[in-house]
């Protein structure tokens, strides 16, 4: 017989997934931003000071606002977890390094207040927050997302900056031959792995993108099977183009595939889900390149594709085992 003296646990019931876990939400988001040091650093130092006011605008607007939703809500302050810091780190790492401080203030603003906060904050988004904000920069400042991008400055001495295109943005408006010769010709693959060409802030240099991920996957915080999904649904969407190499090396692609398209809140839950999810993700990403009105794809392919979540959760849901002649 219980003691009615002894103290219960009070019987909580909070939306699913449920899943159990030794790291907190904190800890995650913190290792996370860890994880984005390294191509934060080469990005800053790549294409200079502007790149620092970008990445410092975006992390105060969204910390900013997620402190103002924080009071206004009545909540507890949520800006310690990280999860603001990292929308805002995440969103000045797609923008072009040219970019006004002020408009990746408000973008980082945005993605927190209209991609997180209103749907109740962290948790409860359906949509990628970080593209949300990109989605929104996009629309609202056309002309500094589509010429704001910047020569690495180990390509020049003096002078403070020379605007160019991107590789694909150059391959959608000339050729494939015009994209090698603005990295080097055939053996620009070297310039797209190490980090000196020209695109946004954190796309860059994908060996130190792969660098964080591998400190995130021996933590056990991310998982291959999604971001392995989006490559193989982007060589396959590009493997006839010719260029499905550049198409690989080029833009941000696995900044997204690993940072992004591994997000637990908007990603499906079960493993042939995160699968299917990075397919469509890479898919999307190809069409959009080949024939839609950008050279790059990968933001709106994200929020198609986080659409999809709820009923791709449905179709991969698991089977509940059930022993023989136990009720049901």
């Amino acid at each position: 017989m219980s003691d009615e003296s002894t103290p219960r646990a009070p019987f909580v019931v909070t939306p699913g997934p449920h899943l159990r876990t030794s790291e907190s939400t904190a800890s995650i988001m913190w290792w996370v931003n860890a994880a984005l040091l390294p191509t934060t650093a080469w990005g800053v130092w790549v294409f200079g000071p502007p790149a620092l006011e970008v990445i410092v605008g975006a992390i105060a607007g969204a910390v900013g606002a997620e402190a103002l939703a924080n009071r206004l809500m009545k909540q507890r302050l949520t800006v310690k977890d990280g999860s603001a810091v990292c929308t805002g780190l995440l969103l000045a790492l797609t923008l072009p390094p040219l970019v006004p401080w002020w408009a990746a203030l408000i973008g980082g603003a945005f993605a927190i207040l209209f991609g997180k906060m209103i749907f109740g904050g962290l948790g409860y988004n359906l949509f990628n927050p970080a593209m949300v904000g990109r989605a929104f920069m996009m629309a609202s400042f056309p002309v500094a997302m589509t010429i704001g991008w910047s020569i690495p400055r180990a390509w020049y001495s003096r002078l403070e900056a020379i605007t160019t295109a991107t590789p694909l943005g150059v391959m959608r408006e000339h050729d494939l031959q015009a994209a090698l010769h603005l990295i080097g010709g055939p053996e620009g693959w070297f310039r797209l792995l190490i980090g000196l060409r020209p695109g946004s802030i954190g796309e860059v240099s994908v060996v130190l993108i792969v660098l964080g991920a591998l400190v995130l996957l021996a933590r056990g915080i991310i998982r291959l099977y999604a971001p392995l999904g989006v490559f193989f649904g982007l060589a396959l969407m590009t493997s006839f183009s010719g260029a499905a190499w550049l198409h690989l090396l080029s833009g941000g692609v696995w900044l997204a595939a690993f940072f992004m398209a591994t997000d637990y809140v908007t990603a499906p839950v079960t493993r042939p889900g995160q699968l299917v999810f990075g397919v469509l993700i890479g898919m999307l990403t190809g069409l959009i390149r080949l024939w839609g009105g950008y050279p790059e794809g990968i933001c709106f392919a994200i929020l198609i594709a986080n659409s999809m979540v709820p009923a791709i959760d449905l179709w991969f849901r698991p089977r509940r085992v059930q022993a023989a002649g136990a009720p049901s």
